[in-house]
C-alpha cells in the first residue's frame, strides 16, 4: 500500500492549489502534526495517509483540472501528465453509520456524501471509493448515485456473459479487507452519495463483546464549517437472542440508549460536529451469565430457502464462572517449503515461541516442520517446563528454514500417531500451512476415518492457512472434520496476531464432545459443519444447520468437563423475528457448504450456494459480484421493473466485474514452484497497476543519456521532465543525432 500513500501525498499537494469561497485555504493539520507528517515524508509515503475511515478520492491524471469548482483559484496554469494518477480526498458532508449486532456477528450499513470539491465545474475526473473492513468483514453490497447515474452491486452465477470485462481498476479489493469502487466520468462540484453494507465477527474477550468499526477520518476530509454544516449520526442495535441481562461495558462515540424491547437495546447518537470523527467505533457489552448458558433459534422455512427445512441456530456462551481449562497435548505443524521464506516464517516462529511459553505444567508439546522431509523437535512428546520451552525455542531458530516443497498428509500422520498414546490430556494438532497440495480430498477422507476409528479420545485438528496460494476450503474442512478452528491470515503484518489469536482461542477448551439431543425429537437433523466443535473459553459456539419435524420448548447439550464430568445444558427453543437467522448466518453457511462442496464434488451442494448467495448478495466461489451502472434519465421506470423481473439488461445499463473477492481453491502450481505468497495482494497477475509508481523520472533521465532508456524506464512525466527532455532533445539535433531526437520528442514518430 505504498503505492497508494504516495499517490495520496501526491493528491494533497495538489489540493494546495485551491482556494475555497471566500479565499480561504484548505484546512490545515492539528498544530505539531504538519511537523511529524514531513519527517515522515522524508522516509517515504506516511502510513497515515491510508484510509482508516469510508473515503473517497478524486483520481487526477491532468493536474490543470485541479481547482474550486465555483470561483476560480486564478492559479498558475500546470503543464503535465499524472501516470499514476494522484488521489485528492475528497471533503465529506454527511455521515450514518448503522450496527446491528445480533449472537456472534454485526452487521453495518454506512452512508455518507462527498463532494467534488477539487476540480473545476468544466472538468471531469473518476472517484474512487475505498472502504476498509474489519478483520473478519465481508462486504455485502454498495449503491452510489453521482447525478442522474446510479450505481449497485449485484450477485450473478460465474456463467453469466459479462460484456463488460472491466479492469481490475473498476472495482473489488484493493487489498484484503480494503473494498474499493471507482466511479468514471463525475463533474466537477458534483455530490457523491454512497451506502455500503458489511457484515463482521463480534470480538469476545473475558465475557466481552465488542465491536470495532473503522471510523478515523483524517482533517483534510473536514469542510470548513462555513461552509457545510457537518452532522454525524450513530445507530446500533443490540440482540442478544437470550433472555439475559445487556451489560453496556464501554463505548467511543457518547450514545444514548433509546429503548429496549424485551432482548432487544436501541441507542442513538446525532449532532453537529466541528470535525468529523478521529478515532474508530468501539461498543462493548457482556450478557449476564455466571456459568455456561444459551439458547436455540429457529426460523421457520421461506419460499426464499434453499429447501424445504425449517432453520436452526444453537449458541453457547462459555460465561464467567472461570471453568477449568483441558490439559493439552499439542504437536505444531508448520510448513517449512521455500515458499515461507522471509517475514511469513519469522512470524510464525515468533507466534509459536509466545503459544509455546503460554502453555501451563501439566501440558506435553512437540514440534514438527516439513517440507520435502520431516523433522520432529523430539521423538516423543515432552512435558512443559522452561528448560524444555528454551530448547525447543533453540530448536526452532536452527530448523526453521524455508526450503524444499509441500507434503501435508506425512507430518499429519506423524503428529496422530505422536497423539495416539495420551491419557488424561486433550490431544491437539495445529497446521500451519501457505500452499496447495494434490491428495487434499484423501487427506480429508483418511483423516476422517482416522478420527472416528478413535472415537471421543481422536485428536483437535485446527488449521491455519497463511496467503493465497493454499486451499483454505481444504483447511476449513480438515478443521471441521477435527472438530477444531480455522484461521487465516492474507497479510504478512497479521499473521502473528492472528495465529496467537486462533491458538488461544483452540487451546481453551473447556466443554468436548458436544452433543444435542434434538435429533430424537425431528425427522431430519443436519448441521452445516461436520462435527459440532468443542466450547472453548474464549469463544462463544454458533452451530447451524436445518431441521424437519418439531421441536420441543427445550433440548439439552450434553458434553465432558476438563475433570471428565458429563455436564447437561438447558437450551430453550424459541422463534426471534427480531433476528433474521438466514442473513445472520448467511456468511458462515456458504463457507462451510463450499468446503463440503469441494470435498464432495457436489454439484447439487454448489447450486445451493449459489442460491443463498444471489439470494443475499454475499458473493462466493461460485458467484459475481458486479457493479451495475444505471442511467435514470433514459431508463423508464415501469421498463426497469419489468427487466428486474425478468433479469434482463436494460440498454442503458452497464455491468462492471469486481475482481479479488474470492479466495479459490489454491494454487498447485505456485506452490509446487514454491512461489512465494502476495501477502496483502492480489495474484500476481491481478496487481492493481494504476497504483505502480516510479521512483522519480529526473533522476533517471540525469542518469541516462539514451534517450530511449528514459522513456521506457519512467512511465512518468512532469514539468521538470519536459524541461529536460526538450533541452537534451535540443542538445541532440545540434549533435546532429536527429533519430534520436525523434525517439525522445514523438515517441519515435516519423514526423
Amino acid at each position: 500500500m505504498e503505492e497508494f500513500a504516495r499517490a495520496v501525498e501526491d493528491g494533497l499537494k495538489l489540493s494546495k492549489r485551491l482556494v475555497l469561497p471566500g479565499g480561504l485555504p484548505p484546512p490545515r493539520p492539528p498544530a505539531g502534526m504538519e511537523r511529524t507528517v514531513s519527517a515522515a515524508a522524508a522516509s517515504g509515503p506516511d502510513p497515515r495517509l491510508l484510509p482508516t475511515a469510508p473515503m473517497a478520492y478524486a483520481v487526477v491524471t491532468d493536474p490543470a483540472a485541479v481547482d474550486t469548482p465555483d470561483v476560480p483559484s486564478y492559479q498558475p496554469y500546470v503543464y503535465g501528465h499524472l501516470d499514476p494518477p494522484a488521489l485528492i480526498p475528497l471533503q465529506m458532508k454527511e455521515v450514518d453509520l448503522a450496527v446491528d449486532c445480533a449472537l456472534d456477528a454485526a452487521h453495518v450499513t454506512l452512508r455518507a456524501r462527498w463532494w467534488l470539491h477539487c476540480i473545476t465545474r468544466s472538468r471531469e475526473c473518476d472517484v474512487r471509493l475505498v472502504v476498509p473492513l474489519a478483520e473478519q468483514g465481508s462486504i455485502l453490497g454498495a449503491e452510489v448515485t453521482v447525478g442522474r447515474r446510479s450505481y449497485n452491486t449485484q450477485v450473478i452465477e460465474v456463467e453469466d456473459t459479462l460484456e463488460n470485462h472491466a479492469k481490475i481498476e473498476s472495482g473489488g479489493l484493493l487489498k484484503p479487507h480494503l473494498f474499493f469502487l471507482t466511479i468514471p466520468q463525475v463533474e466537477g462540484g458534483a455530490d457523491i452519495c454512497a451506502t455500503f453494507r458489511w457484515s463482521q465477527k463480534l470480538l469476545y474477550d473475558s465475557g466481552r463483546f465488542s465491536v470495532e468499526i473503522p471510523f478515523r477520518y483524517p482533517y483534510f476530509v473536514n469542510p470548513l464549517p462555513k461552509v457545510f454544516m457537518k452532522r454525524e449520526k450513530i445507530q446500533l442495535t443490540v440482540n442478544s437472542g437470550f433472555s439475559k441481562e445487556v451489560l453496556l461495558q464501554g463505548t467511543s462515540h457518547p450514545l444514548k440508549e433509546k429503548s429496549r424491547q424485551g432482548d432487544k437495546l436501541f441507542f442513538h447518537h446525532e449532532t453537529i460536529v466541528e470535525n468529523w470523527s478521529s478515532k474508530d467505533f468501539n461498543f462493548s457489552y457482556s450478557v449476564y451469565s455466571g456459568d455456561l448458558s444459551g439458547g436455540v433459534l429457529v426460523q421457520p422455512a421461506t419460499l426464499r430457502d434453499y429447501n424445504e427445512s425449517d432453520m436452526f441456530c444453537i449458541f453457547l456462551l462459555p460465561g464467567s464462572g472461570n471453568r477449568k481449562v483441558f490439559r493439552k497435548a499439542v504437536v505444531f505443524i508448520v510448513d517449512t517449503s521455500g515458499s515461507m521464506q522471509g517475514r511469513p516464517l519469522e512470524n510464525v516462529k515468533r507466534a509459536v515461541s509466545t503459544a509455546l511459553s503460554e502453555l501451563v505444567e501439566g501440558d506435553y508439546f512437540n514440534i514438527i516442520t516439513f517440507n520435502d522431509e520431516l523433522h520432529s523437535f523430539s521423538s516423543c512428546l515432552e512435558q512443559v517446563n522452561d528448560k524444555a520451552i528454551a530448547s525447543a525455542t533453540d530448536w526452532m531458530n536452527a530448523n526453521f528454514v524455508a526450503e524444499g516443497g509441500t507434503d501435508v498428509m506425512h507430518p499429519l500422520s506423524e503428529a496422530m500417531a505422536l497423539l495416539s498414546s495420551v491419557h488424561d490430556t486433550l490431544p491437539q494438532i495445529y497446521l500451519i500451512t501457505d500452499g496447495s497440495v494434490d491428495d487434499e480430498h484423501n487427506i480429508c477422507q483418511t483423516t476422517k476415518t482416522e478420527l472416528t476409528n478413535r472415537g471421543s479420545k481422536s485428536p483437535r485438528i485446527s488449521t491455519f492457512g497463511l496467503g493465497s496460494y493454499c486451499n483454505h476450503y481444504f483447511l476449513r474442512m480438515l478443521a471441521s472434520i477435527g472438530k477444531g478452528h480455522y484461521d487465516a491470515a492474507l497479510e504478512t503484518a497479521s499473521v502473528e496476531n492472528r495465529i496467537l489469536k486462533w491458538f488461544r482461542r483452540a487451546s481453551s477448551t473447556i466443554v468436548a464432545n458436544i452433543s444435542i439431543d434434538a435429533m430424537t425429537h425431528l425427522d431430519e437433523f443436519e448441521v452445516d459443519s461436520e462435527y459440532i466443535p468443542d466450547l472453548s473459553a474464549n469463544s462463544p459456539l454458533c452451530v447451524s444447520g436445518k431441521y424437519q419435524g418439531k421441536l420441543p420448548d427445550t433440548v439439552k447439550a450434553k458434553g465432558y468437563l476438563a475433570d471428565m464430568k458429563e455436564i447437561s445444558i438447558e437450551l430453550k427453543v424459541q422463534q426471534l423475528k427480531e433476528i433474521p437467522l438466514d442473513k445472520v448466518l448467511v456468511t458462515q453457511q456458504i463457507d462451510l457448504m463450499t468446503a463440503k462442496a469441494w470435498l464432495s464434488a457436489d454439484k447439487q451442494l454448489e447450486r445451493k450456494v449459489i442460491k443463498l448467495s444471489i439470494q443475499n448478495g454475499v458473493p462466493s466461489e461460485y458467484t459475481e459480484m458486479i457493479l451495475l451502472q444505471t442511467n435514470l434519465d433514459k431508463v423508464d421506470g415501469t421498463q426497469k421493473v419489468k427487466q428486474k423481473l425478468k433479469g434482463q439488461k436494460g440498454r442503458d445499463e452497464q455491468r462492471i466485474l469486481l475482481h479479488g473477492l474470492k479466495l479459490g481453491f489454491g494454487n498447485k502450481d505456485a506452490t509446487r514452484e514454491n512461489l512465494i505468497t502476495g501477502f496483502g495482494d492480489m495474484n500476481p497477475a491481478e496487481k492493481l497497476v494504476m497504483l505502480q509508481k516510479g521512483n522519480g523520472c529526473c533522476s533517471r533521465v540525469a542518469d541516462c543519456l539514451c534517450c530511449m532508456c528514459c522513456i521506457k524506464a519512467c512511465n512518468r512525466m512532469n514539468d521538470q521532465c519536459a524541461i529536460l527532455m526538450a533541452q537534451i532533445c535540443a542538445a541532440l539535433a545540434c549533435l546532429g543525432c536527429y533519430e534520436c531526437c525523434a525517439e525522445v520528442c514523438c515517441g519515435g514518430s516519423e514526423s
